[in-house]
């Protein structure tokens, strides 16, 4: 085991005893939602994988280790740590030499997960490409950029399942579809045959397979991961009818955050967090509410899903 991991007690005995595992980000207590209802949602993603008979276990940089597992406590320091850091994959590193507090992305999720030996990790949505970059064309003398999530990456590296309601709502989705194509990443759809849009269970794009049998999808999961190279899957599981925007809707809210981000020249890391901010507020907190019932969605389902990977039945 990698000496920069700390695992709690409970995950190192569920792990050593062949138990069902789920890991989640911190990013969404620490960056991801505003308080209370990071701390809320956060308890209630353990709280529901527990429901399903699985080991929570969320993962974050604290005291210089790589946390696997963290009790609320924990989550309360992350949250109010005045130089904590957003960490995804490239940062952990850096942080654990440094001694800073970090809260976990997707990416910095995936690899942690991967090498506690965690085969499942439940999320809200990954990241992607940014539709403001995606597609630019270089003019003559200049370089066309394209800003790409390392959450895409880090997915086609590490075998693990990522359950997640697709990719969020601001990204431009077919390039992002498009990108995990050619990072050999599958696109599995539980009982939806359409890419989650986050807020918005339609997009008009196809995932890889339909699943609607969780037996099955942890069949193909399993054979997935026999294959020499094979890197993670991305299940996606859409947001609770009950709660689900429409598309138009979420088009125009995500077309208003677009122009606004734009004209106030932000880009790179402050992207994603200015544009559900803005999401946010001119929807009168509806985004809000999708995403936390969305995220606890989730780990619900990745708690099923590694249930019946461990045991081999359908919960």
């Amino acid at each position: 085991m990698n000496e920069n991991l700390l695992l709690t007690a409970e995950v190192t005995a569920a792990l050593a005893e062949n138990r069902p595992v789920v890991a989640l980000e911190s990013s969404i207590v620490a960056q991801g939602l505003p308080a209370p209802d990071n701390l809320r949602v956060g308890q209630a993603m353990h709280d529901v994988v527990r429901q399903q008979g699985a080991t929570p276990a969320m993962t974050a940089v604290l005291d210089g280790r790589l946390r696997v597992g963290l009790g609320p406590d924990d989550m309360v320091r992350l949250a109010d740590a005045a130089h904590g850091r957003k960490c995804g994959a490239r940062d952990l590193g850096p942080a654990l030499a440094l001694g800073l507090p970090g809260a976990t992305t997707v990416s910095a999720t995936v690899r942690i997960a991967a090498a506690a030996g965690i085969a499942v990790f439940g999320t809200g949505g990954i990241g992607g490409v940014h539709r403001m970059t995606a597609g630019t064309m270089p003019s003559s003398g200049t370089s066309g950029r394209v800003d790409v999530s390392a959450d895409l990456l880090a997915m086609s590296q590490a075998p693990v399942a990522v359950v997640s309601s697709g990719a969020k709502s601001l990204l431009d989705l077919p390039s992002t579809l498009e990108t995990l194509e050619a990072l050999s990443v599958p696109v599995l759809g539980y009982r939806c045959d359409q890419f989650p849009a986050f807020y918005a269970a339609e997009s008009d794009l196809s995932v890889s397979y339909r699943f609607d049998d969780l037996a099955l999808l942890a069949d193909a999961l399993r054979a997935h991961w026999s294959l020499p190279g094979a890197g993670g899957a991305l299940v996606c599981n859409p947001p609770p009818t009950e709660v689900a925007m429409t598309r138009a809707k979420v088009e125009a809210l995500v077309q208003e955050a677009v122009t606004a981000a734009a004209r106030a020249g932000i880009s790179g890391g402050a992207l994603t967090p200015f544009i559900l901010a803005h999401m946010r507020q001119a929807s009168g907190g509806q985004t809000l509410r999708v995403n936390a019932a969305l995220a606890i969605a989730n780990a619900a389902l990745a708690g099923q899903l590694a249930v019946c990977l461990a045991t081999g039945d359908e919960r």
